[in-house]
């Protein structure tokens, strides 16, 4: 059974159902940049141009008009730019976001009936058929116009209908009023966009700040900036060497973790899985009795050392990027207050990390099947929280693709929306469609 009055034609679970009107021609489809259906928002910088490009087609021989309308994020009003038909169909228009944050955008068109019948206009009088019924028809398109236009477009509208209507004008003056951009441009504001259809998506955008888009990083170890043989570095030394760093154009200055390393298996010069009393240990072996992911290795100095690398660095031109790795060592705080974190063999030690045949028995990898996993989260979140609380906005993940790309999701998502100047680098060697994945998920870039 077909309901016929004002409905058009819809899928739903692969049936044909009737629900909008069917008068709506047009098709958007295609619509770019649009990630998984708009499951996942792309990434742009602030003060540049975004370009937006969709298929638009609808039958016959009419014009089409379009808009790009987008706008920030929960705000109540649309702001809209004209699209333009490039090739084949294809449509595009571009806006400036001025602002770091989310923004979503979307695409409408419709048949232009003014710009149809001025288009046909044009070739009759060059062809020399024109009648003055042509010329009534598109009068009375206007009188429609008028009544829709605002205050500074009415009087437009208005003056040209009355020419293009008044039979004892000249035909090349009615052509002439009928074709000025002038009128086209109040018409187009003015237009009812009858039967207009739009893309079905509110496409999600986040916008970044333009050293997410390039930027130039060099990496140093805080433990060998130390300019005597011998003695371990301080934050204070990175600070001295920051004018070298600065002198080669460097503008981000990567430092590996920064936290108390762990005694438990530590390893020695060149991987010797024996270490030595004065060996420190890889600063990826995370974790002692000082502290975990948010506390300082006591020999690089204190919080407040590293609150003034991080405003020296500034003044140079340059950002801290921390690195940030989710995995313990055995000393780990973690390892006694969530032992449900970790994964754990048959004869109830916890599983330390392997690539075999390597062997890294100074490192616990987190496990993301955990009975705690909501904990966990939380918990791994709230360290990127700490360090952004310290001034850092430029973070380099370890090895993200062992870890689930749902954490990254809900992550980075709820990170960058709170504080949108902050940049997640992925250091993932990996296939290039995990690459891909990662991207997705929220990491801006890569190496």
């Amino acid at each position: 059974r077909v309901r016929t009055a004002g409905a058009a034609a819809t899928f739903e679970g692969g049936a044909l159902h009737l629900s909008r009107i069917t008068q709506q021609r047009v098709s958007i489809q295609s619509v770019i940049p649009e990630l998984r259906h708009g499951l996942y928002p792309a990434k742009r910088v602030a003060g540049v141009p975004v370009t937006i490009a969709a298929d638009i087609v609808c039958d016959s021989h009419d014009k089409l008009a379009a808009v790009l309308k987008w706008r920030t994020e929960g705000a109540r009003k649309w702001r809209e730019t004209p699209m333009q038909l490039t090739v084949n169909d294809r449509w595009r228009g571009s806006f400036t976001p001025d602002d770091l944050g989310r923004y979503e955008y979307t695409v409408a068109a419709w048949v232009d009936r003014f710009g149809t019948w001025a288009r046909d206009l044009r070739t009759r009088f060059e062809a020399g058929t024109l009648t003055d019924v042509d010329l009534q028809v598109g009068a009375g398109l206007l009188e429609e116009y008028v009544t829709r236009a605002g205050d500074d477009d009415a009087p437009v509208i208005e003056r040209a209908r009355r020419i293009i209507a008044a039979e004892d004008e000249p035909n090349e003056v009615r052509v002439e009023t009928a074709l000025s951009a002038a009128l086209a441009e109040a018409v187009f504001r003015a237009d009812p966009r009858q039967w207009a259809a739009e893309h079905p998506r509110k496409v999600p955008l986040r916008v970044e700040r333009p050293r997410a888009q390039f930027s130039t990083w060099y990496e140093m170890f805080p433990r060998s900036a130390s300019p005597e043989p011998g003695r371990h570095g301080t934050f204070r030394d990175v600070v001295a060497r920051l004018p070298y760093v600065a002198s080669m154009g460097f503008d981000v200055l990567y430092l590996p973790p920064i936290h108390p390393i762990g005694r438990s298996y530590r390893k020695g010069r060149d991987g010797a899985t024996v270490a030595q009393p004065d060996d420190p240990g890889s600063p990826w072996a995370i974790g002692s009795e000082e502290g975990g992911h948010t506390a300082i290795h006591p020999e690089l100095g204190t919080l407040d050392d590293f609150h003034a690398l991080v405003t020296a660095a500034r003044e140079h031109g340059i950002e801290i990027a921390l690195d940030i790795a989710f995995q313990c060592s055995p000393d780990h705080p973690w390892v006694k207050q969530h032992p449900e974190w970790f994964r754990h063999r048959p004869d109830g030690t916890i599983q330390y990390a392997e690539n075999p045949p390597k062997k890294y028995q100074d490192i616990f990898p987190l496990d993301f099947e955990s009975s705690d996993a909501t904990g966990l989260w939380k918990a791994l979140r709230g360290v990127f929280e700490y360090w952004i609380e310290q001034g850092v906005r430029i973070f380099r993940v370890d090895n993200p693709h062992t870890k689930s790309v749902r954490f990254w999701d809900w992550c980075i998502d709820g990170l960058t929306r709170e504080h949108p100047d902050t940049i997640y680098l992925a250091e993932a060697f990996t296939r290039p469609k995990m690459m891909y994945e990662l991207a997705l998920r929220g990491f801006t870039q890569s190496y």
